[in-house]
Formats: C-alpha cells, structure tokens, sequence
C-alpha cells in the first residue's frame, strides 16, 4: 500500500462537525486503496478511558470518493448518538488490509493484540458554540459587483470640473467619472430584472483615490459617492427590490490621510497613536517612497498606503464600532474584507463575535487568494473568494493540454479544502476589480459562456463583475475598471448577451442542483477535452453539465430538458460548445 499518500487528522476540513448531531469524516488515500471501511462509536461504548476495556465500534464502508490528481478522497457522515465519537479506518488495496489509526497502521494481527493500547481517532465532543455556522441566505444569492465611480453617475448635473466625461473605452487609476451611490440606486430595477440579488459594492467610505482602498475616514461616506443619507436609501430601497448588500472594509492599511497616521507623521513616537502601525524606523517616517527599505510596513510597498497593526487593542475596538455602526446605521448584510489574509486572527476572532452578537446573519468573507483553511474554522470568515476556482477554470481552457480529468482534480481540489458549511456560501468568482476582465481573457464568446455555465453550476454563491452582463472588455488594473456603457445597454447584441446571462441566473436560482453541494464526473464521453458533470439535489433530481473545450464537434446522447445551450443542435454539441440540461 501507498502509506504515504493516505491521511487523515482530526481537525479543520478533514473531521467537523455539519451541525449538531452530523460528524463529516474524510479520508485521503492513494489509488491503490479500492475500498474503505470505517469502525466508530462513542468512546465509552466499553468503559471509561484507560480502563482493561476492549473497545470494537461499529463497521461501515464509506463509499463516496472524489478523484484528486495523486489521491482519493473519501468521504462520510456518521451521527453520533452522544455527541462522540472514537473511530479507525480499515483500508483495503487489491492485496492488502491496513488499519489507519491516529499513530500509524496496523495488520489485523497487531490491531488484535491483546492488552495493546490503541491509538484510534477521537472527537471528543462535538460542542454547538464551535459549530462553523454560515448564512444560509448566502447560496441562494447571485452577486454583482460594482466599482462605484465607474457604474452609473446618477447626478450628472452636479458634475465638478475634474469629473471626465463618461466613455468607453480604457481609462487610467487617476481619472474621476462621477459614478455614485445615487446611480447605483437608480439601476436597482435594471439589476433586479437581470436576476440579481446581491450587490458587493467596491469602498465607499472617504478616500483620496478613486478605487478608495487608501482610506481617510471610516465613518464617512466619500463626498464623491454622496451623504449618509444616500447610502441609507440605496440599502432601503435595494432590500425592498429583494437585494442584499455588502460593503468593502479595507482595515489591513489606510490611507495617508487618515487621522492617527497624520498624528504619527506629526508627533512621532510621542502620539497616542503610535502603536497603531508597524513603524520600524521613525527615523525615515516622512520620506516619499516605496518602503523596500523597511521604515514601516505598508500594502505591498505602497507608502501611501501604511498597514495597521491588528494586534493593537484600540485598534481591534475601533473597528469593531466602525462594523457595529455600518450595521446599525445602513442594515448592510455583508462585509467584505480586503487583503483578508494579513489582519490578525485574534482581530478577525474578536470582530467575528462581535458582530455576529449585533446581526447572527451577517455575511463575513475574506479576500485570500490561497488555500484559506485556517481562516475558515468557524471563528473567522464565513467564506472567501474563490480565486482557486477562478484561476483553475482559466488555466484549463488556456492550456490546451489539459484534459478533462484536469479539470475534474482541479474542481475537487477547491472543494476538498474546506469545510461543507464553507463550500456552500463560497464566493465564486471569474474576474474582478483585480483581475483582467473575463472576455479579454480569450476574446471568444463561446468561450466565455463555457465559463459562466460553470460559474452558474458550482457550489457556493456565484458573482459576476458589473458590465460581464454584455461581455464587457478591460485588461488588467486599471483598465478593468471603465465605464459600464449605459448608452450602449438597449443595442440588440447586448440585449442578446443579457438575455444569456439572465438565462443563466433563473437557471441557477430555479433548479436545486445548481446550488448543490453535490456533483460527480460520470465520463460517459470519449472526448478529452470534453467536460461533463452531474449536479444532483437533495431529492436525487440532477442536472448534466456538457463543455465542448475542442474544435471537434461531438454527438451528445439524446434526453432530458434543455436549460442553457450553445453551439448545441440536433444532438451536435460543436466547437466550444455548452449544454444544460436537466436530466430525465
């Protein structure tokens, strides 16, 4: 047997509790092991511990199993009668039997052993204050993300001599368009007909940029983008249409405006508000230039733009009431926050139960672009985005090479990483402020709604970018960030583009199974560039996904009704081609 390829431990995405009474055990192992049985049950099923207890449990084959590039996953779902469980698998290969226990592996000889103590697996207690608890509203949500100055400016008339005029086409960091909350607010009806029910809004709060992640004052709404009063409306009117709404928080740096910075730029060590930052050299605190030398610590080298030290306890009660008051004041419904992976665990612990005390729902996802396990145990975020998804699905459809059991590991990779609870409120995205936008990618429609169907179809929450409605162009930052073409929204090409997403979006809130955990590759098809894969739903009903990634047109078998279907006629699924359907 592979002995290196198996493991297992009790903790983070591998043993947890679902809920109060279900244990999810999973399992990695290598090729070589065709079946697997586990032996369960509570630790005092034959004594208290320590005991001359001869302790068996309960025998039973787990038979689920995802395919990773080098490893089967297997997974369970045992539900302890007393809230614990003892537990050890029992591996079979074509030649072999090993039992896998928390110190190693046994023959059934040594696992026999009289008077041998045994090392099984335990969890001790499956307590209901450590449950990872996630916002059930968040998968039945379809996001939009909106970079605020450049969606809509819904007060043209108190334009500035330094807003540009609005266009299409590239723009640059520096330039101002005027977009604002009270445009946002005015393209509520046109979001809530294309099927969205959740806006994630790019900052909001005083800034001096126009992306506003250098920020300047928490508590305030830019000037640029309106008053409190704007914001209070748009969430208003936003929740009356049936739209959540989740902001930005940018609390890993600030900008240089920001008014403890400023003191420390005056005072020195002398400010109260020196600990407020991670200064290493007080010395050089004034020059102007990136910080590769090390005086402090910044965004990546940005000086204008110091990172916050979240070990400081002022600093973790500050933000704590500026979230408390973003609730109490706009009743927003998430908080997104940015650079989520250089804060403080211990802050993201303190903000979690705070604000989750205020409003139990409250969505709370981090931006980490990695594997993000040790912040998704249950005390942190609910969630992050999903860039390894991203960034997996456009490195299968560039390199050609790949096949479809490429793209089948890499799927179950992302979803394997996480806890379930997790994996069901994921934050799936393809592009966004930070990236090259989706069509720029390959320039290719088809192409393009390839990776949409599997947007749609994926567990977690999908979000598009504003503007991928009509397959909006834009290179890398800043050129994502133009102009959404209002002027431009009512031609028929772009009409035929949001008629397809919108088919998207009732396809996904209406069908079940493309909101599922639940999914497998059957490979009924011959084709290695062809992707399949079923969803199914809690009551079995699936839904059969179909990517033609080749030039070669393939026969599809007949049956089933179809959802969503491009380059698909008479039984033909052609080059790039995409079929939904819902299986009979």
């Amino acid at each position: 047997m592979e002995f290196t390829a198996v493991y297992h431990k009790t903790s983070e995405q591998m043993s947890y509790a679902l809920d109060e009474n279900d244990l999810v055990v999973n399992l990695k192992t290598g090729y070589d092991v065709k079946q697997v049985f586990i032996h369960y049950g509570d630790p005092y099923d034959a004594g208290i511990l320590g005991g001359c207890e001869v302790w068996h449990g309960k025998r039973e084959e787990i038979c689920y199993k995802k395919r990773l590039r080098h490893q089967l996953w297997w997974t369970t779902t045992l539900r302890p009668q007393y809230k614990r469980c003892k537990y050890y698998f029992e591996l079979h290969t074509d030649r072999e039997v090993w039992y896998y226990l928390e110190d190693g592996f046994l023959t059934e000889e040594q696992l026999n052993m009289e008077g041998r103590m045994l090392q099984c697996f335990t969890v001790p207690w499956m307590n209901p204050a450590d449950i990872n608890r996630t916002p059930e509203w968040v998968n039945d949500t379809i996001w939009y993300q909106i970079f605020p100055d450049r969606f809509c400016n819904g007060t043209p008339e108190k334009n500035t001599p330094d807003i540009k005029p609005w266009q299409t086409g590239c723009v640059k960091n520096e330039e101002r368009y005027g977009g604002n909350l009270e445009g946002i607010r005015q393209k509520l009806p046109y979001l809530r007909e294309l099927g969205i029910t959740g806006i994630y809004l790019n900052p909001i709060m005083e800034a001096e940029s126009n992306h506003k992640y250098d920020t300047k004052d928490y508590t305030k709404i830019d000037p640029h983008f309106g008053e409190k009063e704007d914001f209070t409306r748009l969430v208003k009117e936003a929740h009356g249409q049936g739209i959540r709404v989740m902001v930005d928080a940018v609390f890993n740096h600030c900008g240089r405006q920001f008014a403890p910075w400023q003191d420390v730029l005056k005072k020195g060590q002398n400010s109260p508000y020196a600990d407020w930052f991670m200064i290493n050299d007080w010395s050089l605190l004034n020059k102007r230039a990136d910080t590769r030398d090390g005086r402090f610590y910044s965004f990546a080298f940005t000086d204008g733009m110091p990172k916050i030290n979240t070990n400081n306890e002022e600093v973790v009660s500050y933000f704590c009431k500026v979230c408390e008051d973003w609730i109490r004041d706009y009743d927003i419904d998430g908080i997104r926050f940015d650079v989520g992976n250089e804060v403080s665990h211990r802050f993201l612990r303190r903000l979690r139960e705070h604000l989750k005390g205020i409003k139990p729902d409250i969505y709370l996802l981090g931006e980490i672009w990695h594997d993000a396990g040790p912040w998704l145990n249950g005390d942190e975020y609910d969630s992050v985005m999903n860039y390894p998804l991203m960034s997996g699905i456009h490195d299968f459809f560039l390199d050609e090479s790949l096949d479809k059991l490429e793209f089948e590991y890499m799927v179950n990779r992302c979803y394997t990483m996480y806890m379930q609870q997790n994996n069901n409120v994921m934050f799936n995205l393809l592009d966004s402020h930070d990236t090259e936008r989706l069509m720029n990618r390959f320039h290719n429609l088809d192409i393009f709604y390839q990776q949409l169907a599997i947007l749609f179809t994926m567990p977690g929450s999908p979000c598009i970018y504003y503007g991928t409605e009509i397959a909006m162009e834009g290179g890398f930052d800043p050129d994502c960030r133009r102009c959404m073409p209002w002027d431009e929204i009512d031609s028929r090409e772009n009409q035929t583009r949001i008629g397809a997403v919108r088919t998207l979006i009732e396809m996904r809130k209406k069908e079940d199974a493309c909101r599922s955990l639940y999914f497998h590759f059957p490979d009924e098809y011959p084709q290695k560039r062809c992707v399949e894969y079923i969803k199914l739903d809690a009551q079995g009903r699936e839904i059969e996904v179909l990517l033609n990634c080749s030039a070669e047109d393939m026969e599809v078998k007949a049956g089933g009704e179809v959802l969503f279907g491009r380059n698909f006629s008479g039984g033909i699924l052609g080059e790039n081609g995409t079929l939904i359907r819902r299986k009979q």
